[in-house]
Parts: C-alpha cells; structure tokens; sequence
C-alpha cells in the first residue's frame, strides 16, 4: 500500500487587501430553532443544516467579505430556541434592521412538520456584537 502524506495548507484571503485590514472583528452565525415544533433532535440538525447553507449562498452573493472574516474566524455556529414564529418573525425583523443576512427555512413537509413550516431562522455570518444584540436572550438549543 501506497501512502502520499498531502501538506494541509491554511486558507489564504482571495483578496490581497484583506491582509491588511485591521478589522479582526468576530463573526458568526445564530441559528434560531422553532422550540414550539418539537421537532426531534436530526430534524432540528438537518433543518439547521439547510438554514447554514442557505445563509451562506446568501452571503457569498451579497457580502463577500462577511464570509471571508466569518471563514477566517472558523465558521462559528450558534444553535439557540426561539419559543415560536411570531418571535421568530420578529427577531428576523430586527436583523434585517441591521442590515444581517438572514435565511428562513420553510419545510417541504414529508416528515415531522406540515408542509410550509418554518423552522429555522440563520442570522449571520456577520459581526458578533450585532447579532447578540438581537439574540443575547435566546436560550441555547
């Protein structure tokens, strides 16, 4: 048997002005899971998962440089309870304020939510003080 030993290289900034930037604010992501469903543990994962990718492609889109500072940081992922939609709805309200990237996952239905459910509200990647702003009263999930 064959074994090649592949050097794992660290990411480097696509943009060449990003080394140097200053700017080491934190970035992150919430991930706020509808407690009110009483979706099961994998459902909630998946759902998150789905909200995770979401809020990235919306980003990369719209806010290159967040993903950039957030890739940096480590991608970090904060899962919390949002006891319903209506405060979902209105924490989704408050982040838009804020100019945050926001994804909404609504489920196709075909296992343990109706159809049209929304499940997960992603906040983020954006910067730390700005989104805990708007979660810091959020239970973690």
């Amino acid at each position: 048997m064959l074994k090649i030993k592949v050097p794992i290289e660290e990411a480097q900034p696509e943009d060449p002005s990003e080394e140097e930037s200053n700017d080491e604010t934190p970035y992150k992501m919430v991930l706020a899971i509808r407690s009110d469903l009483k979706m099961q543990k994998g459902k909630a994962a998946a759902q998150c998962c789905h909200a995770t990718l979401g809020a990235y492609k919306k980003a990369v889109k719209n806010d290159s440089k967040a993903v950039q500072r957030w890739s940096r940081g480590g991608q970090a992922k904060i899962t919390v309870q949002v006891p319903n939609e209506e405060e979902m709805d209105n924490i989704a309200l408050q982040a838009k304020a804020a100019n945050l990237i926001t994804y909404t996952v609504a489920d196709a239905g075909r296992t343990q939510v109706a159809p049209g459910s929304r499940t997960v509200l992603a906040i983020g990647p954006g910067p730390v003080a700005s989104i805990d702003k708007i979660t810091k009263h959020l239970k973690l999930y």
